[in-house]
């Protein structure tokens, strides 16, 4: 099975064209092959899809075989994929996911991507379809006690489900230790991403992220997007952001006419490879 690895400012994925190849048990596959030192190495498994209503549709395996909804990241990954290796010539691409359908708009340097602009969508804020076990219409600073620390949360879905959290400093936070007990706290009946994010001025935000099933990443596109949000809705940030992680920088923007979340940033090819089992 032939397979790519990208990444999307650190964020890395093994990404399979299942116009071409077949996966029988991704979610088997994705333990595998992400697994470090005995595997490829990676955040998580995507495969790329046909699909109907969309130019493309994918599904998203994380490192401990579970399924993800939707991720930035590995959208603009596969614009990119999509574009340089023939699939197609568009610059304005659907891609299906199970979070919905995502646009993105490709700038281009000759025949290579630079830049994939991605609409995110709508941010869902009620507790019931995030999901979040709280009363209410939104989750804005709600307080809870961990290991001697109140932390207040603003809960929000991006096409999966996120905490944010915001800090003087995310560099101090013990994220291996804070975040599996967030992510597997009782209030999050399917688990929960979580982000620190720390405001540098209303215009930069600055990011940790420990993903739902595969831990600590270098960064997360829709955390990213949650986080822009819960900014703006507890007063921390201006609507257009840039957000800077571990492994690098986003541009973000709310757009207050659509009620969209619109995400640019860099996607780049790591290698190409054959898996055989």
């Amino acid at each position: 099975m032939r397979f790519t690895k990208m990444q999307g400012i650190g964020n890395d994925f093994i990404l399979v064209n299942c116009f071409e190849e077949d996966v029988a048990d991704p979610s088997r596959l994705a333990i595998q092959m992400c697994r470090p030192h005995f595997g490829v190495s990676a955040d998580g498994l995507v495969l790329l899809e046909p699909a109907d209503g969309a130019d493309a549709g994918m599904r998203i395996f994380n490192s401990d075989g579970s399924e993800s909804e939707m991720c930035g990241n590995v959208a603009r990954c596969i614009g990119r994929y999509m574009f340089e290796r023939g699939l197609t010539d568009k610059k304005e691409i659907s891609l299906l996911t199970k979070g919905g359908i995502r646009q993105m708009w490709l700038t281009t340097d000759e025949n290579t991507v630079v830049n994939v602009r991605v609409d995110m969508g709508s941010p869902e804020l009620s507790p019931r379809l995030i999901p979040v076990d709280l009363p209410g219409e939104m989750v804005l600073r709600h307080r809870l006690q961990m290991m001697g620390q109140t932390l207040f949360l603003t809960c929000v879905n991006m096409g999966n489900p996120h905490a944010v959290i915001f800090v003087r400093d995310p560099e101090v936070i013990d994220l291996p230790v804070l975040g599996p007990m967030i992510e597997h706290h009782p209030l999050f009946p399917r688990r929960i991403n979580v982000e620190f994010v720390r405001a540098i001025s209303r215009e930069v935000l600055q990011m940790r992220v420990w993903e739902r099933g595969a831990g600590e990443t270098l960064a997360c596109g829709t955390g990213a997007c949650a986080a822009l949000v819960a900014g703006v809705l507890t007063g921390m940030c201006d609507r257009s952001v840039q957000m800077k992680l571990p492994g690098g920088n986003l541009q973000l923007q709310w757009n207050a006419s659509d009620n969209h979340v619109y995400m640019s940033g860099p996607a780049e090819f790591v290698f190409d490879g054959e898996w055989k089992e």
